[in-house]
């Protein structure tokens, strides 16, 4: 490998090397680039020393960083592998179901080869994506991944490279996509010397969790098209979560999400598969997805909280904060029918009026919906799942309509069986001073909002990563495999029915019973009935129906003109038309 780096803050740099004695001074480019004539090793460390400092800084493109993100890059040629998926034409993500899994937890022992041995129970259980929360280097063992500092390198604790790279080969001949969760909005605290380097953040200029990236910067920009593109290519991904892209401030005649979309079309055309850019937005605004002939930014997908919200509501009962909108029932019947609950209407959460219509001419998979997601989880204070406070007739409503819903569902790890297991917010900050001010920035966070602090979990505490691991044994006993069933049979019943996989709006109706707690929602011929409240109800239904699937207790009167169906429970029925 022949080092270059771009760094045009730099008065002087050098590469330092295992291979050399003494650093070697670069000579300065066009456009900020430094360049040696120098050939480094497959594995071979190295870093770069700016201004003349005493310690290397690793490459900000580095590939490995076997010694953490403080030490010395380690050479790595991704194109050395002997790919064995010649035959995956991979997946389109319409009609398909998302499995989202954070490396470190999935497993007792937190790494990718250990993940990919539990590939066949996702096989079994139906789905057709994983999506990875991010694995770049970040400081420390154990995190979420959203500290990340070196976006092109994976976290050595996971594996590294060559481990991600047999990870996604097992998972294509597995049958299963992957989708890998990346940050470009904003870096981790500690370790990131991007800015040593170059003007790679607006320093006057923050969002929720640091310094905004300056997107005004040519190169910026292309180091985070060139590192979406080295998924894609270089290890075989299938698609891209793009984290939070309302954090993303662009006011170029070419949003960077566009420039994403662009470049990933582009890529897909020449692979002969597709490429799937999935964004995670608040702003309830469909134009990220809208195509770009319509003025779109023309990403595959976006996801949709206001589905979980609405949902969560219906499960729990809780009205606090960003819930308090979706305390009645009707606003699930709205979002299952029309994607968005703010399409213009007053959020009190945000005190003003919020979001946009969806056009709906585009396709309801685009949206991606869920009960449960690593954020609606680990940022509640004590990390607890739907698992820990419904019982079995409830968890069995959220199954129903989440992997039924009209749009693309996603599954949160250990969600298909009722995890016992908490997931809470971890962190390993190898500096005290750092770690202790995350630990107190996470309780003055959720005292504001009114929790007990001695809910809040420390983060630093090995403890709480190690109660955020599943446990596997649980899955086949009691309650948790008669919940893992109804997943499977669910997913399978998504399959075996055309309408649970229609793209129209216009397919969709939904009536909600404030009175009775009822919801009905009408998917062309298949009709999901689901009884919210405590008492049993007496719902007319067509004579022609003939019922699918149940949970708790439902039956159908000898006229059929009637479902008898318990409280908490639900059915599916299809009309003969």
């Amino acid at each position: 490998m022949r080092p270059a780096v771009w760094a045009p803050r730099a008065r002087t740099v050098a590469l330092r090397a295992a291979s050399r004695d003494d650093d070697v001074p670069m000579s300065a480019g066009e456009g900020g680039w430094w360049s040696a004539d120098v050939d480094l090793a497959e594995g071979e460390e190295y870093g770069f020393v700016i201004d003349g400092g005493a310690d290397a800084r690793p490459d900000p493109r580095s590939r490995r960083q076997p010694s953490g993100v403080h030490g010395l890059s380690a050479v790595f040629d991704a194109g050395a592998h002997r790919w064995r998926d010649d035959d995956w034409r991979g997946r389109q993500l319409a009609g398909g179901i998302v499995y989202e899994l954070h490396v470190g937890t999935f497993t007792p022992e937190g790494t990718l080869e250990a993940a990919a041995g539990r590939l066949a129970h996702l096989v079994d259980l139906g789905v057709d994506f994983v999506e990875l929360l991010p694995v770049n280097a970040f400081n420390g063992v154990h995190n979420w991944g959203y500290d990340g500092v070196l976006w092109y390198a994976v976290h050595e604790a996971y594996g590294g490279p060559a481990a991600y790279q047999r990870f996604v080969e097992t998972c294509h001949e597995a049958g299963i996509g992957v989708i890998q969760d990346v940050v470009y909005n904003h870096l981790g605290p500690s370790g990131n010397y991007l800015p040593e380097f170059g003007p790679y953040l607006r320093d006057a200029e923050s969002n929720t969790w640091g310094s905004s990236v300056d997107l005004d910067q040519a190169e910026v920009r292309r180091y985070i098209v060139e590192n979406a593109m080295m998924w894609l290519r270089d290890f075989h991904v299938d698609g891209l979560r793009l984290d939070a892209v309302h954090a993303l401030r662009d006011e170029s005649a070419v949003h960077i999400l566009r420039e994403l979309a662009q470049a990933a079309d582009a890529l897909s055309a020449h692979l002969g598969r597709p490429l799937t850019l999935i964004a995670e937005s608040d702003l309830n605004d469909a134009t990220l997805i809208a195509s770009r002939e319509a003025g779109g930014h023309g990403l595959t997908a976006q996801w949709n909280d206001d589905y979980h919200h609405a949902l969560h509501v219906a499960l729990t009962g809780e009205t606090a904060g960003y819930y308090a909108d979706f305390a009645p029932l009707a606003s699930l019947a709205k979002t299952a029918t029309r994607g968005f609950f703010h399409d213009g209407t007053w959020s009190s959460f945000r005190d003003r009026e919020h979001g946009h219509p969806i056009d709906p001419r585009i396709p309801t998979w685009r949206l991606v919906t869920f009960s449960q997601d690593h954020d609606q989880i680990g940022n509640r204070a004590a990390g607890d799942r739907l698992s820990q406070s419904l019982d079995e007739d409830s968890l069995a409503i959220a199954a129903v309509l989440t992997v039924l819903s009209p749009f693309t569902p996603m599954l949160f790890m250990g969600e298909e069986w009722g995890a016992s297991t908490p997931w809470q917010f971890f962190t390993s900050h190898p500096e005290a001073e750092l770690g202790e001010a995350t630990a107190r920035g996470r309780r003055a966070e959720f005292a504001r909002m009114g929790w007990d602090e001695s809910l809040v979990p420390d983060p630093q505490d090995p403890a709480t990563f190690e109660r955020s691991k599943l446990k596997w044994e649980e899955k086949d006993a009691g309650a948790h495999a008669r919940l893992l069933e109804l997943y499977r049979r669910l997913i399978r019943l998504r399959r075996e029915m055309p309408d649970l996989t229609d793209p129209g709006f216009d397919r969709l109706s939904a009536s909600a019973d404030e009175s009775t707690r009822v919801l009905r929602l009408q998917r062309g011929s298949v009709e999901i009935l689901v009884n919210f409240s405590s008492d049993a109800a007496d719902l007319d239904i067509e004579p022609s129906s003939r019922v699918l699937l149940t949970t708790g207790r439902a039956h159908v009167t000898s006229l059929g003109r009637t479902l008898a169906l318990d409280g908490r429970s639900s059915a599916v029925l299809a009309r003969s038309d």
